[in-house]
């Protein structure tokens, strides 16, 4: 067994191949064009891979390359203001290399390679540092980025500099080893935190009949759950524009196509209460429409969310919106069918509890390993058909988070928004 062997069968997303021994999660390299995919079952000889692009033309017998590696997200300077799809390849530099239709098999940077930050050292030569602490910073548009020892090191500072670099170069030697401005951290593992809180402190959303009557903590997690044309997405954006968070990290998962293109339009030219800038100076937006595979609409909860954990740990309180997590319960329910695992209620796999209960709970107020403060708020819109809240996704969602903002189809039906009944 080795790194490289060749497809055995193709179900759509879900590709097998023999001949490598990867672990699980690994990322692999499907087919001629290099597809990405993720190693999600392993069987024997076999190993199951999910592939995060269409699969149309690919055929038993193509070659398969293992990595070796986790799917990772690059976080640093230039995330702020980014418009990526779920697997982080900002949507910008795509579209300048084959404009408005993505090709197979392409791949580009999440951070740019180019562009160069003036950091200032807040650490001297000789300095012990310990894992997750500030060793410098740099401004990032109106925003201060906080340049952070990786958690996984720790030493003495022999070398720290001064100046412009781009994201690659070295900025300080600790213990012999490197450290630039970037880091990359696997999606599917949270990053650690010195200490979680109680949540008591309330987020103050902007929204009377939300602070009021069903006010969330920072840290805390929400759902939203309402029929078509109720107003979630209106909603997350009013609570991205108007909420005490500093940074806003904006997911649409698996949304109709006209839904992100209003988002895409319409943030940028919303202007930030609190500086007077645009709001996209402090926001990430995650594209992941519909008509995209669906396997990449799981990737993007989990890159969308480890980027709000960056954030969290430099000390700041993020908001993350995620828009909606009914369909990125409706990717797994078709992955699963495709590995013929055994349906759960309505067809969904069994796991769904627990993949909606790992993706919540990854919401904290926290002490970081830096020593400040930091949160992450989850609001997450719910689609259930028909407005019926009885569905699988509601009542598992209803199960982990602690505040439920329904919105309701007769105040819609009368133009009262938000559709918030606090009668019921």
């Amino acid at each position: 067994m080795s790194n490289e062997g060749v497809i055995y069968r193709v179900a759509g997303p879900v590709v097998t191949a023999t001949g490598i021994s990867p672990r699980m999660y690994d990322v692999v390299q499907v087919g001629n064009e290099k597809l990405m995919g993720e190693v999600i079952k392993i069987v024997g000889d076999h190993t199951i891979i999910q592939v995060y692009e269409n699969t149309s033309g690919v055929k038993p017998g193509e070659p398969v390359v293992n990595t070796g590696r986790p799917l990772a997200v690059e976080l640093g300077p230039g995330l702020l203001h980014s418009v990526y799809d779920g697997i982080q390849r900002p949507l910008k530099v795509l579209n300048e290399k084959m404009g408005d239709f993505i090709f197979r098999g392409v791949t580009a940077p999440g951070l740019d390679r180019e562009a160069k930050w003036d950091f200032k050292p807040l650490v001297a030569e000789g300095d012990v540092v310990s894992p997750g602490q500030i060793i410098g910073e740099v401004m990032e548009g109106t925003m201060l980025h906080k340049i952070m020892v990786p958690p996984t090191m720790s030493g003495k500072v022999e070398k720290i500099l001064a100046g412009s670099f781009t994201v690659e170069e070295t900025v300080a030697v600790i213990d012999g080893q490197e450290v630039t401005m970037m880091q990359k951290w696997p999606v599917r593992a949270p990053r650690p935190v010195a200490e979680k809180y109680q949540p008591t402190i309330p987020l103050v959303t902007g929204l009377r009949v939300l602070d009021t009557m069903f006010p969330l903590a920072k840290g805390g997690a929400a759902a939203i759950p309402g029929a078509f044309g109720t107003g979630k997405t209106v909603t997350q954006q009013s609570l991205a524009k108007w909420s005490d968070a500093e940074i806003v990290v904006y997911i649409g998962c698996g949304e109709r196509g006209n839904e992100m293109t209003e988002v895409l339009t319409e943030f940028p030219e919303l202007t930030d209460p609190k500086t007077g800038n645009p709001l996209m100076n402090r926001t990430v937006l995650i594209a992941n429409t519909s008509n995209m595979p669906v396997a990449a609409r799981e990737a993007s909860v989990y890159t969308g969310m480890t980027i709000a954990e960056y954030f969290r740990d430099m000390g700041y309180n993020v908001s993350l919106m995620a828009d909606s997590t009914s369909r990125w319960a409706e990717a797994m329910r078709e992955i699963s069918s495709r590995l013929e695992e055994m349906p759960g209620e309505e067809g969904y796999p069994a796991y769904l509890s627990g993949r909606l209960s790992e993706f919540y709970e990854r919401a904290c107020r926290a002490k970081t390993l830096c020593g400040e403060d930091g949160s992450i708020s989850v609001i997450g819109a719910v689609s259930p058909p028909g407005g019926d809240i009885s569905e699988p996704v509601s009542q598992n969602t209803l199960r982990i988070v602690r505040v439920f903002w329904a919105l309701d189809t007769k105040l819609r039906e009368r133009r009262h928004f938000p559709t918030i009944n606090w009668l019921t």
